[in-house]
């Protein structure tokens, strides 16, 4: 798709608990985050209970949040925001023009000099993060990928495409707590693990990559022959990867599909990890065992 489009979503989770939960602290990652390419034209948030206390920020890395506090006891939870979003598409980006992989690598390494060669928010997406651990096997899964003096966004397209032919998508059979050696060793998992495993084959070799939350819109199956296959990802949150190519900046990539990002993607939120960008974060004390349903739909919105 190559034109401006807008989005009616709904996000919906609930959770119900085993026991009353008599306090609850959550941190919401709900609202899209403002970017050259999209706006969010409306957004309504619902939460019933109805929060004791609610504050509305901005996180460490730009993104909007809603702060949350229950002190009446309650033993579900419902969270649901609609929202009108509108995405531009993006310009062309030949990956040969951009940086080979060793000068950005370079470039975002420590060398005691000031200022700094690369930007230090590029730099803050470099290192390992709870959920993503740099290692010699991330390195060696994607060697193929890294021929010297190759351009660095060359090198993290046929990444994406490696992942995408070298795993299997398979929703159910991990979850966050998953260790990434599993995910590499057994090759399946969904997009996070997608997500999480190609930020640590960027990271090992000293590239920055972030990961990025969100939605995607899911078009039926082409019936026509030689159709590209719909996208996979829908009903729920989606992830997909930014990286550092200089000089374009930050490039978005989804290597559970095998596209670059475009205007069927709707950002939330983007950090280091999953982590960092969770939809609902939370401690709650009581509660005991929970059962948790999450819902997504992503609608076109005909203009005019």
């Amino acid at each position: 798709m190559s034109s401006t489009t807008q989005y009616r979503i709904t996000h919906q989770t609930r959770y119900r608990y085993a026991a009353e939960v008599v306090h609850s602290h959550q941190l919401l990652h709900l609202v899209p985050r403002p970017t050259p390419y999209q706006q969010c034209l409306e957004f309504a948030l619902q939460i019933s209970p109805a929060p004791t206390h609610r504050r509305d920020a901005i996180d460490a890395f730009g993104n909007p949040v809603t702060r949350v506090e229950f002190q009446s006891p309650h033993r579900e939870l419902l969270v649901r925001t609609d929202m009108q979003v509108e995405v531009h598409p993006r310009p062309s980006v030949p990956p040969e023009d951009s940086h080979g992989w060793e000068r950005v690598a370079d470039n975002l390494a420590y060398h005691g000099d000031w200022p700094s060669r690369a930007n230090l928010d590029s730099c803050r997406f470099r290192h390992e993060s709870a959920y993503v651990r740099v290692k010699r096997a991330f390195t060696d899964f994607g060697a193929a990928c890294f021929a010297p003096g190759r351009p660095v966004l060359s090198c993290a397209s046929d990444l994406m495409r490696t992942l995408h032919r070298e795993l299997r998508y398979a929703p159910g059979e991990t979850d966050v707590s998953t260790p990434l050696m599993e995910v590499l060793e057994k090759r399946h998992g969904v997009c996070q693990d997608f997500a999480h495993l190609m930020i640590a084959c960027l990271r090992s070799r000293g590239l920055a990559a972030r990961y990025v939350s969100g939605y995607l819109r899911v078009r039926p199956p082409e019936t026509k022959p030689g159709a590209a296959a719909p996208l996979i990802g829908g009903g729920a949150s989606h992830a997909w990867v930014a990286v550092y190519s200089p000089p374009f900046g930050w490039i978005e990539l989804d290597p559970t599909n095998d596209v670059w990002v475009g205007t069927e993607h709707v950002a939330v939120a983007w950090g280091r990890d999953f982590g960092d960008v969770s939809p609902l974060h939370g401690i709650i004390l009581g509660g005991g065992s929970h059962k948790l349903s999450v819902n997504v739909t992503v609608e076109p919105v005909t203009v005019g």
